[in-house]
């Protein structure tokens, strides 16, 4: 009688990755514009959504981190405000933030900047930058950047930004080493455009009106007693090319 031979399973190799199992998050508007300037860009789009109020992150952040923050609370509605007088809004074309915090200020320019004016906003934290990139998501004239602020003239050329309008600052530069400082305010003389300004926060009023007299050739200081703690804007012009030691 012939032989029955039972027929033999047929091996399945299953694939390396199943397909469509795990869902691709879709980077937002922000993350989409600095994924175009720079094709390799993992720094720049590591945040995550934080938990929490401003003041605790705030709070955090300066506790974590000393002097690269500039105060332990988020600016108030009436520094945001001063930061920003005397600005034309129907001429600024382009307007860099550098060290934005948790974003009271360019909330404000949300809502004084015409469509047109391009906004863009530097934040070294990855959790502050989260919550910007979060609570900014809806604004497309708003580009959020993780980056160095020391290296902002850098990061403008990258997008095409050869001159912007004005540079608002929140980082405690006098706590900054010389050269840093150096480096970011000869950035923004370059990068300012005729009749630009440079707009520094501080909460501790006048203390170092001489420093940045030692850089621009006018200074004008503006008090500003509701916030937590207390402090100001220095609003300068015409940068002095050589600093004096």
């Amino acid at each position: 009688m012939p032989s029955t031979v039972p027929p033999q399973p047929v091996a399945h190799t299953p694939p390396a990755t199943p397909p469509n199992t795990v869902p691709h998050p879709q980077p937002g508007p922000n993350a989409a514009d600095s994924a175009k300037t720079n094709p390799n860009p993992p720094a720049a789009l590591a945040t995550h959504t934080p938990k929490g109020p401003d003041w605790w992150l705030m709070m955090r952040a300066f506790l974590t981190q000393g002097k690269k923050i500039a105060s332990f609370a988020p600016s108030s509605r009436f520094m945001a405000r001063k930061i920003l007088d005397g600005i034309n809004w129907a001429t600024a074309g382009s307007i860099v933030e550098l060290g934005a915090g948790t974003g009271p200020i360019t909330a404000e320019m949300v809502k004084l900047a015409s469509p047109k004016t391009r906004l863009v906003v530097i934040e070294l934290d990855p959790v502050l930058c989260g919550r910007l990139r979060e609570r900014f998501r809806g604004s497309p004239n708003v580009e959020v950047i993780l980056g160095d602020a020391t290296k902002f003239g850098e990061l403008l050329a990258e997008r095409g930004i050869p001159k912007v309008d004005h540079v608002l600052s929140g980082l405690p530069l006098p706590s900054f080493p010389a050269e840093a400082r150096d480096s970011i305010l000869a950035t923004a003389a370059r990068t300012l455009g005729a009749g630009g300004t440079f707009r520094q926060l501080t909460v501790m009023p006048l203390v170092y009106y001489k420093l940045y007299r030692r850089y621009f050739e006018a200074v004008r200081f503006r008090f500003v007693p509701f916030n937590l703690p207390p402090g100001g804007v220095y609003v300068c012009r015409g940068f002095r090319s050589a600093v004096n030691p």
